[in-house]
């Protein structure tokens, strides 16, 4: 049952109060047809228990912002939203389109700085791959009573694909349901062709202010995390608590492989206590074995990166070095799920860490009695 406005209701008792469900949650198709958003459209999402997000239906079903109780959870970048006719794969022009947002899609065949990749391609590589410019078709929102609960949920399908070469489809489907504090994304990727194809898929998230802010802190339970561009073991103390803004522009970037409970599944907060807000990732390290960071506390373009994926963001010369370079065969098909969801009170914050820490041991426990 849907806890709204502090108390629970049946599907009835919600009924009873409104003329239509869509005064509690809807999601509303518009078109963007000013500037470079041209081609991008949106769907608004809103949700009764505070959450609102815009999907971009022309851009890969991406989530380009999003708020709670009308605070900003993500950084927007001067681009903004950006149509897919604009998009220039040389280089690093990526990003002259990137509008930030709560989560930009990498991938599908490549992720990382620009590269080379002679054992393959042997052509250079666009940024973070193509995947964020790729329009959606089939894209359809559905909603309806299961039980007492409602949800909603928005799909489509983007095909990476070149004659004589890749073609790689991703199915998404994005939900959420009335009361909650949370979207789910679950994503279904089918190698379409005859040919075998390199498989790099990260989601790019960008939290911004006012949840990034200094003294914000990263919860992460890590069984290696290295920086990149040695390639050395960090510890805590240089990743997990967020600067100000920084007069010098600066990136670092921290590839963690994160640890997963009892039930194969990873947790990862960024907590503004001051705010006593949080946002957490929950999903499968069987699907999803690495954590990216990147924090980039620089004036003006103050955000950092929570990027869970099955590769890194270093390309693909560091994936095959450290075996997650993964190929996707003829036929075959993957899946990645993830729930991105907030934290709301500092009782709830301290929950979700007890949690974790309880579910880490509970593992830990298991393992030993099995040896």
């Amino acid at each position: 049952m849907p806890k709204l406005f502090g108390r629970t209701y049946t599907k009835r008792q919600l009924l009873d109060r409104v003329g239509d469900i869509s005064q509690l949650i809807h999601a509303r198709k518009g078109r963007t047809d000013e500037g470079f958003a041209q081609g991008a459209d949106l769907i608004e999402v809103s949700n009764a228990s505070g959450l609102t997000f815009t999907v971009l239906p022309g851009r890969a079903l991406d989530i380009a912002s999003a708020s709670y109780k009308g605070q900003p959870l993500a950084f927007r970048s001067s681009p903004g939203d950006v149509g897919p006719a604009f998009y220039d794969p040389r280089g690093f022009e990526w990003l002259r389109g990137w509008f930030g947002g709560l989560v930009t899609s990498c991938g599908m065949t490549f992720t990382g700085h620009p590269e080379t990749d002679p054992e393959l391609e042997n052509e250079e590589m666009p940024l973070h791959g193509r995947l964020s410019y790729i329009p959606a078709r089939d894209v359809s929102i559905a909603s309806d009573w299961q039980g007492d609960d409602y949800a909603l949920r928005i799909g489509g399908k983007m095909r990476e694909a070149v004659v004589f070469g890749t073609n790689l489809e991703l199915t998404r489907e994005i939900s959420t349901t009335l009361g909650e504090k949370c979207i789910r994304l679950s994503d279904r990727i089918e190698n379409l062709s005859v040919d075998p194809s390199p498989l790099m898929y990260v989601y790019h998230c960008n939290p911004g202010f006012p949840l990034l802010d200094m003294g914000s802190r990263l919860v992460l339970h890590s069984q290696l995390s290295t920086e990149w561009l040695e390639d050395r073991p960090v510890e805590p103390e240089v990743y997990a608590v967020a600067k100000g803004p920084q007069r010098r522009e600066h990136d670092d970037v921290f590839v963690h492989r994160p640890m997963a409970d009892a039930d194969d599944m990873v947790h990862v907060a960024l907590v503004n206590d001051r705010l006593e807000l949080a946002l957490y990732w929950k999903f499968k390290r069987s699907e999803i074995p690495i954590v990216n960071q990147w924090q980039h506390f620089h004036k003006g373009t103050y955000v950092t990166g929570i990027e869970p994926g099955n590769a890194s963001m270093l390309g693909r010369a560091w994936n095959r070095k450290h075996g997650y370079l993964e190929q996707i065969e003829p036929g075959q098909v993957r899946t990645f799920n993830m729930e991105i969801g907030i934290l709301d009170g500092a009782d709830e914050i301290r929950a979700f860490e007890r949690r974790v820490k309880a579910g880490l041991v509970r593992k830990d426990r298991r393992s030993s009695t099995r040896r």
